[in-house]
């Protein structure tokens, strides 16, 4: 049972629209392709844990606070006898260990996972015991791309391999335990306790005037979309989507990049560009929102 269910971060969605309106520099880029590349390796876990058939609870995507330092977790998994927490690697290409460090060929250092996940462990155990939990904790890293290899890869390490992923789950799966209730409180606590808002997002500084206006395309993020009709036609991927639907996606990701912008229909009509029409922007924005003040004073909330 999915407890907690993944989503993309602000952070991550915030990074996707500037790239979409701006233009990123190198770091910036870089930055936001590895934070939407580890998404998608824990979305593509995602994929496999929804299909266990064992009694257990799945939380996804948990920071948490154990003295005074912010942790982590991928994924947890909770079963009768144990609880499997995972770090989600969502590497590409050949890597190996030797001296006990970790290498990308043909000879890049990167952080060591195994690292990461101590620390992670540690901190995790420390937080369980002052919930008054002393679960064993099944600590492990998951290279979840099918496109990874690790040479040199240690035996005696909490490492599971893309060929190993699907073993791994089977053995879970096969394992005749049951959840009680306590295994439930624990749930809810570790939930209850998730912080919301990262302090480690790293966002550049951006202002309304510097991005580019248009409607981006829902299917590539491209922003060559135009306005046919009932519909807009992305010229690149050719995707169609009504034209409400996608004038109240753009309201919504100006909300948030602007959270403290009026949504007004002037300001719609300027941010999506495209649509000829501000009765057609009103009409959207009334259909959707409470209408505020008269006039030219209007707003929408």
């Amino acid at each position: 049972m999915h407890y907690k269910p993944r989503t993309e971060s602000s952070e991550l969605r915030i990074l996707s629209f500037l790239n979409s309106r701006t233009n990123l520099s190198e770091l910036e880029s870089q930055y936001y392709f590895n934070l939407k590349k580890g998404y998608e390796g824990e979305v593509m876990f995602d994929s496999l844990t929804e299909k266990l058939q064992c009694d257990c609870i799945v939380i996804n995507d948990l920071l948490l606070k154990q003295n005074n330092t912010t942790f982590q977790i991928d994924s947890i998994i909770i079963t009768g006898e144990h609880i499997h927490f995972f770090e989600i690697k969502n590497y590409e290409g050949d890597y190996y260990y030797e001296a006990g460090r970790f290498y990308k060929k043909p000879k890049s250092e990167v952080a060591d996972p195994l690292n990461q996940l101590s620390r992670t462990e540690s901190l995790f155990r420390q937080f369980l015991h002052n919930l008054g939990f002393n679960s064993s904790i099944d600590a492990s890293v998951i290279f979840i791309n099918p496109e990874f290899t690790l040479f040199q890869a240690p035996h005696n390490k909490p490492l599971i391999l893309p060929t190993q992923i699907k073993r791994y789950l089977n053995k879970l799966n096969s394992a005749p335990t049951k959840l009680n209730q306590k295994h439930k409180i624990l749930a809810y606590k570790l939930v209850s306790r998730h912080i919301k808002d990262s302090p480690y997002t790293q966002l550049p500084s951006y202002d309304y005037d510097q991005l580019r206006k248009g409607i981006i395309c829902k299917k590539c993020s491209s922003d060559s979309v135009s306005v046919k009709g009932r519909v807009c036609l992305c010229k690149s991927c050719e995707y169609k989507e009504r034209v409400p639907d996608a004038v109240m996606r753009s309201v919504g990701e100006l909300k948030l990049l602007f959270p403290n912008k009026k949504i007004t229909t002037n300001l719609i009509f300027d941010w999506c560009k495209v649509v000829g029409s501000k009765k057609r922007i009103s009409r959207i924005l009334a259909k959707n929102f409470r209408t505020v003040g008269v006039r030219q004073w209007t707003y929408y909330e």
